[in-house]
């Protein structure tokens, strides 16, 4: 029997996680943008950390993943708005590895994505069961590399001031 492969689409997650919480947020978009990128930062602000002072977000070298996204998004009020409420950490760019967001979205696709879905809306549905599942059971990463082993495995990419 022959059959034929038939693309239903593709999809973006972008992933929000605060993994000493056990919380997540995945947006699933049509494609990796800046405005889709902004869209996240302006949810990660103004309806998941309303109250905040400051977000530190720990985050990925993408291209999308900077300051100047919200800034094709929005007014330039906005952008600065938004921007002064968040502090920008990148992972190294040979060490992402250590980004807990990648872990977590390594286990949303062992247990969700598993499997072909047909379409956005029916992603969008199931990544969000799945969100919903791992907040209320509060679900953390168990992280067990630990700063030191990391300050020795990553030394190369880290200043001390001992050297």
């Amino acid at each position: 029997m022959d059959y034929e492969y038939e693309r239903e689409g593709v999809c973006h997650q972008l992933m929000m996680c605060e993994p000493l919480r056990g919380w997540r947020h995945v947006k699933v978009t049509g494609r990796r943008t800046r405005r889709d990128y902004a869209g996240c930062i302006r949810d990660l602000v103004e309806v998941h950390y309303p109250r905040a002072e400051k977000v530190l977000l720990v985050q990925d070298n993408l291209n999308t993943h900077d300051g100047a996204s919200p800034y094709e998004a929005f007014s330039p009020e906005v952008a600065r708005r938004l921007l002064d409420r968040i502090e920008f950490h990148y992972t190294p760019k040979h060490g992402s590895w250590l980004n807990m967001a990648e872990t977590e979205i390594s286990v949303m696709n062992q247990q969700c994505l598993d499997r072909r879905l047909e379409g956005p809306a029916k992603l969008a549905a199931e990544v969000a069961a799945w969100e919903h599942r791992r907040n209320v059971r509060r679900a953390r990463i168990h992280w067990t590399f630990t700063l030191a082993a990391a300050r020795r495995k990553l030394r190369k990419l880290y200043p001390s001031i001992e050297d």
